[in-house]
C-alpha cells in the first residue's frame, strides 16, 4: 500500500467531523490529510471494532430459540457448550473463519473475542484467523493455561467461577482482563468490579450505585443490545452507561446475530437517543481503545485502517446527514473498499482488502 489516495467525505479524527478531502496513504499509514474539495461522492471512515464477540458460536447458528440465558450460555454444560463440545475441531475452524469473512466483508477490521475451550479453543481461532486481514484480541478462558496462550481473559459471570487467581495471574502478565456482569440482573456486578477489571460487557441491570463506581474506576462497558433483546434480559440503558464512562458496541453471540457491526449500530440507534456520531464512536474510537487496537480513528500517523462506502449508491445517494445515514441505513453491499493495515507486534502492513473479493 504505498502512495495510496482516497477522497470524498471523511469521517476525521476521534469525533469523526465529515470533512471533505482527500487522504495519503503511504505503507500503511496515514500521512496527510488534504481538505479540499473533491467530486467523488465516497464516505471514507473508520473501519468498525467489533468490541464482543463468541466466535465458536458459529456452529451453532440459530439453535436454541427460546432457551433461557442461563440453558443457553451458561457454562459448563448450556446449550452452546454442548454444542462445542460434540464439534469435529475442524467444524469449529472453519465455521469461525466464516464469520470473521462476514465481519471483513461489513467493515470490520479487528475485534475482542472471548474464546471458550480453553488451550484448544484459542489454537482454533488461531487457526481460523490466519491469512485473513482481521486482527483479533483473543480473550481466553478455562485456565491460566488458555491465559498463557491468549491475549488476555474473558471471564463469564462471577456467578459461573472463583476467578480470583486468574484475575491476579492476569495481572502479573500485564494482558486485560474483562468479565460479563448484570447480563440477566444486578446480582453479579459488585463481585466483577471487586475483581477491577479492565473492561464490563453489558451491564444492562446497572443500577446507580454501580455506574458510579464504574465512573470512579474509570472502567469501560461493551453493550450488545441485539443480543440482549434476543434472550429477553432486556436492553442496557445505553444512555446512561455512556454518560457514565466509555462505551463500545459488540455483536456478542453468532448464534444469535450475524457479526455486522452495520446492524448492531441500526438497532442501537432505534434503542437510544444518543446521536448518530456517538454511536459511530462507540463502534470505532471506543472498542479500539478497549482493545488497544491501532485502530479506529483516522488521523496522521496512524494506521490506514478505514472503510470506504459509496455515497452515490442508491441506497445513500442523496444523505442530508453522514453520520445518520451510516448508522440508520449504510449495509455491507455499499462498501467498495476496506483497508486492513495492520501496524503493531505481529503484524505486517498488508495490501488493501476488496470486500467480496
Amino acid at each position: 500500500m504505498v502512495g495510496m489516495q482516497l477522497e470524498g467525505t471523511v469521517l476525521w479524527g476521534r469525533d469523526l467531523d465529515a470533512i471533505e478531502g482527500r487522504l495519503h496513504i503511504e505503507r500503511g499509514l496515514i500521512v496527510d490529510f488534504e481538505q479540499t474539495h473533491v467530486d467523488g461522492a465516497d464516505i471514507i471512515m473508520p473501519a468498525f471494532v467489533n468490541g464482543h464477540t463468541h466466535l465458536g458460536d458459529s456452529i451453532a447458528k440459530e439453535a436454541g430459540a427460546g432457551v433461557p440465558l442461563k440453558e443457553l450460555v451458561a457454562p459448563p454444560d448450556g446449550l452452546k457448550h454442548q454444542l462445542l463440545q460434540a464439534a469435529a475441531p475442524e467444524t469449529i475452524i472453519r465455521a469461525i473463519r466464516g464469520s470473521l469473512q462476514v465481519m471483513i466483508d461489513s467493515g470490520t477490521t479487528a475485534a475482542i473475542e472471548f474464546r471458550e475451550g480453553g488451550v484448544d479453543g484459542v489454537e482454533q481461532l488461531l487457526a481460523a484467523q490466519a491469512g485473513l486481514p482481521i486482527e483479533v484480541q483473543i480473550m481466553g478462558r478455562s485456565s491460566e493455561a488458555a491465559l498463557a496462550r491468549a491475549d488476555g481473559f474473558g471471564a463469564s459471570s462471577v456467578r459461573d467461577e472463583d476467578y480470583a487467581d486468574v484475575r491476579a495471574a492476569a495481572a502479573a502478565a500485564g494482558k486485560p482482563f474483562g468479565i460479563h456482569a448484570g447480563e440477566r440482573d444486578p446480582d453479579d456486578i459488585d463481585g466483577a468490579l471487586a475483581l477491577d477489571p479492565d473492561f464490563l460487557v453489558h451491564m444492562g441491570h446497572a443500577e446507580p450505585r454501580h455506574l458510579r463506581a464504574v465512573a470512579d474506576a474509570d472502567i469501560p462497558i461493551v453493550v450488545c443490545p441485539r443480543s440482549n433483546l434476543i434472550t429477553g434480559v432486556g436492553m442496557p440503558p445505553v444512555a446512561d452507561l455512556h454518560a457514565a464512562t466509555t462505551v463500545g458496541l459488540g455483536t456478542d453471540n453468532v448464534m444469535m446475530n450475524a457479526p455486522s457491526m452495520l446492524r448492531e449500530l441500526e438497532f442501537a440507534a432505534k434503542l437510544t437517543d444518543l446521536d448518530a456520531r456517538t454511536l459511530l464512536q462507540m463502534a470505532t474510537v471506543h472498542p479500539a481503545e478497549i482493545g488497544g487496537f491501532d485502530a479506529g480513528v483516522l488521523a496522521v500517523d496512524a494506521a490506514a485502517r478505514l472503510v470506504v462506502f459509496d455515497g452515490a449508491s442508491p441506497n445513500l445517494r442523496y444523505s442530508k446527514d453522514i453520520h445518520r445515514t451510516i448508522v440508520q441505513r449504510a449495509t455491507a453491499a455499499d462498501i467498495t473498499q476496506t483497508l486492513t493495515a495492520m501496524q503493531g507486534e505481529g503484524f505486517e502492513p498488508t495490501d488493501s482488502y476488496e470486500s467480496g473479493s
